[in-house]
C-alpha cells in the first residue's frame, strides 16, 4: 500500500491549509472539448420545434404528422437517427412502447405510450455499466386532463428533452468503455408512467445502471414570487436514504450513521465535483432531499427500483410558466413559451450533464466490498476493498475523507493497492473509496461498511 507523500509525512492536514486543487482529479481536455460543442442555438431551435407540435399532452393525438404527442415522439426519434448516422451508426434508436390502462386519476382511457430511447453501446465487452440521461417529452396546461389546448411545454420539460437530444448529438460519434443511454420519456405529467416503465425494464433486464440523470425544468434562470435571477447555478436533488431500503440495510445505515451517504447522494457529490472541473464557473447546488418539497420526478421510479438517480432543476422556478393555460392577466403573460427559456443557461446545465456522463464512462467501475476494519481499537482507520467486478482494471484508488458535518469531500489520498491505514479517526471523519485510471478519471466514491 502506497499513499501520497502528503499522507506519509503528516496526519490529517488542517482544513484551512488544504489546497482546493488537491481535492479534485485532473481535468480531461477531451471532456472539456465535448462540453464546448454543446450549442445554445441548437437547443433553442429544438425547443421551438417541440413547441410547434401545439401540445404534447400524453392523451393528445398520435396520428397527426404535425400536432400532438405522436408527432413529437416521431420527430425526436428521427433526430436521434440523424445523430446516429452522423456518428457512424453505432447508436441504436427505439420506440419503447407500453400500454397504460385507465387509472381513475389522470388516465381516462387505454393509452399506448412510448419512450424514445437511443443507446450508444460501450466498446469494452467486460464493462457492463450503463449511464442514463432523461427528460420528459409530454406537456400540460392548467387542467391536467386537457389534451387539446396548446401546451407549449418549452421549459417543462422541453428544456430537459432537448438537453438529452443535444447530448446524444455530441456523443453519438464517441467511444466509451460502457453504455450510454439517452431517453425522452412520456407520461410524466400523468403519473411518471414512462420513467416507471423504463425503471421496471432496467430492473427486469438486469441493467448495471450506475447513474440516472433526470433533467426536468432546467432552462429558466429567472424566478417569480419573489423575483430572483441566478444563471450561475443548477440544483441537483438526491435521496439520502434509499427508497427501497431493506430492514437489514436500515440497520447498517443506523449503525454507520450514513443517512447522508446513499448511492444517489454520492452521485450528486460526484456531479458537483465534476462541475468544478468542467463547468467554467457554473455551479451545482446540492439539495439534500429526493425532490422539491412534497414533489417527485422521473428519477423517483429509479430510486424505488434501487438505482442511483438524481434530478437536475433550475435554481429559481417561475410558476407562472408551469402548468398554465396561455393567457395574460394584469399585464403578466402566463404559459410555458420559448421566450421564457434562457438558452445560454440551458447550455451550461447540459454541459454539466455531459461532463458527468463522460467522466463516469471513462473512469473505471467503482471498487467492490469496501470495508472499514474494527478489530484494533485505535484512533487510526484501516480500509480494504476489492477491484471492480467488471470493466478495465483501475491503475489505482483514492481515499476521500470529510468531517461528519461536511457536505463535500475535503481530503483526497491516492493509494496504489487495495488497503489503506490512515492516522485519521473514524470517530470524527467519513471515508469513501474511488477507483481511478492512469489518466486520473475517477469513479463515484463508495462508503465502507464494517468488515470483520
Amino acid at each position: 500500500m502506497k499513499l501520497a507523500s502528503l499522507f506519509l509525512l503528516a496526519p490529517f492536514v488542517a482544513l484551512a491549509q488544504t489546497k482546493p486543487a488537491s481535492l479534485l482529479p485532473p481535468a480531461d481536455p477531451k471532456i472539456q472539448k465535448l462540453v464546448d460543442e454543446i450549442s445554445a442555438k441548437n437547443l433553442e431551435a429544438d425547443i421551438r420545434k417541440l413547441v410547434s407540435f401545439g401540445t404534447r399532452h400524453t392523451l393528445s393525438d398520435t396520428q397527426s404528422p404535425t400536432r400532438g404527442i405522436g408527432a413529437a415522439r416521431n420527430w425526436v426519434r428521427d433526430e436521434f437517427l440523424k445523430y446516429s448516422k452522423a456518428g457512424g451508426g453505432r447508436m441504436t434508436v427505439e420506440m419503447d412502447t407500453f400500454t397504460v390502462k385507465p387509472d381513475g386519476r389522470r388516465i381516462n382511457k387505454p393509452v399506448l405510450m412510448a419512450n424514445v430511447l437511443a443507446t450508444l453501446p460501450g466498446t469494452d465487452p467486460t464493462d457492463t455499466r450503463v449511464i442514463l440521461v432523461s427528460g420528459h417529452i409530454d406537456s400540460r396546461v392548467s387542467d391536467v386532463m386537457n389534451a387539446t389546448a396548446d401546451a407549449p411545454g418549452a421549459n417543462d420539460d422541453g428544456s430537459g428533452t432537448v438537453l438529452v437530444m443535444e447530448l446524444a448529438r455530441v456523443l453519438a460519434g464517441q467511444k466509451f468503455p460502457c453504455t450510454l443511454k439517452f431517453v425522452a420519456v412520456q407520461g410524466e405529467e400523468q403519473g411518471l408512467y414512462g420513467s416507471g416503465h423504463l425503471a421496471e425494464r432496467a430492473k427486469k433486464e438486469g441493467w448495471n445502471l450506475i447513474a440516472m440523470l433526470n433533467n426536468d425544468i432546467v432552462g429558466n434562470s429567472h424566478g417569480f414570487d419573489p423575483e430572483i435571477s441566478d444563471a450561475t447555478q443548477v440544483r441537483v436533488f438526491s435521496e439520502g436514504v434509499p427508497a427501497n431500503e431493506t430492514p437489514e440495510q436500515a440497520r447498517i445505515r443506523r449503525q454507520l450513521s450514513s443517512e447522508n451517504d446513499a448511492p444517489s447522494r454520492q452521485l450528486a457529490r460526484y456531479i458537483q465535483r465534476t462541475a468544478q472541473l468542467y463547468g467554467r464557473g457554473h455551479k451545482v447546488a446540492l439539495e439534500y432531499r429526493p425532490d422539491r418539497f412534497l414533489r417527485g420526478g422521473d428519477h423517483t421510479p429509479f430510486n424505488q427500483q434501487g438505482f442511483a438517480a438524481v434530478r437536475f432543476t433550475e435554481m429559481n422556478e417561475d410558476f407562472t410558466h408551469q402548468h398554465q393555460d396561455l393567457r395574460t392577466e394584469k399585464g403578466r403573460a402566463y404559459g410555458d413559451t420559448p421566450e421564457g427559456v434562457d438558452y445560454a443557461y440551458l447550455r451550461r446545465n447540459a454541459g454539466i450533464n455531459l461532463a458527468t456522463m463522460a467522466a463516469l464512462a471513462l473512469a473505471p467501475a467503482a471498487p467492490a466490498k469496501v470495508e472499514v476494519l474494527t478489530a484494533n481499537l485505535t484512533n487510526r482507520t484501516e480500509l480494504r476493498w476489492q477491484a471492480p467486478a467488471s470493466g478495465p482494471k483501475p491503475s489505482g484508488y483514492v481515499v476521500l475523507v470529510r468531517e461528519t458535518s461536511a457536505p463535500q469531500w475535503q481530503q483526497r489520498f491516492p493509494v496504489s493497492g487495495t488497503t489503506a491505514d490512515l492516522p485519521i479517526s473514524k470517530d470524527n471523519f467519513i471515508f469513501g473509496v474511488a477507483a481511478i485510471d492512469a489518466a486520473g478519471h475517477e469513479s463515484v466514491a463508495v462508503l465502507p461498511v464494517v468488515g470483520r
